[in-house]
């Protein structure tokens, strides 16, 4: 993501304190066998007492809960989205994302483009890239407070 940085919005830490504020959250990427980053966060965001919806696009069971195909079919508003997919597809989630009405969004690393990260900075969504929210939520797992430290010793930690 370095050579897209100067061309993007700057993720802050307010951003990022306001999304994990959120108590009602979607979760597109989580899969049926669990083992996707996608299901480790829908489980993490489940267990720091967020409501959270999975959405995908076959399956009727996620973690045991109830998946609905898109995000126009959630069973209430949220108020933001996750996505851990690949690039391609998430552009078409922040498309579906600002047609559902939802105001933010967290990109997953690994599932950010430019193109929907601009999409999103230019329909005023508040859009989180390049960040792993597993980091961020506290109390954070041993490896994800390891991987917060290094990226804040690198500079690469959002202020």
């Amino acid at each position: 993501m370095s050579s897209l940085e100067p061309t993007v919005p700057q993720v802050t830490r307010a951003e990022i304190d306001d999304f994990l504020a959120q108590p009602t959250l979607a979760v597109v990427g989580a899969s049926r066998n669990g083992r996707s980053f996608g299901s480790a966060a829908y489980r993490e965001l489940r267990a720091h007492g967020r409501r959270v919806f999975p959405v995908h696009p076959s399956a009727t069971l996620i973690e045991g809960d109830p998946a609905v195909r898109s995000l126009y079919e959630l069973p209430e508003p949220v108020d933001g989205v996750l996505i851990a997919v690949p690039p391609a597809e998430t552009e078409r989630v922040v498309h579906d994302a600002a047609e559902a009405g939802i105001r933010r969004v967290w990109m997953q690393q690994g599932a950010q483009s430019l193109a929907a990260i601009h999409f999103c900075a230019e329909r005023g969504i508040q859009v989180i890239h390049g960040q792993c929210i597993l980091m961020f939520l506290e109390p954070a797992r041993f490896f994800h407070r390891a991987h917060r430290w290094f990226r804040r010793r690198a500079g690469r930690l959002p202020q």
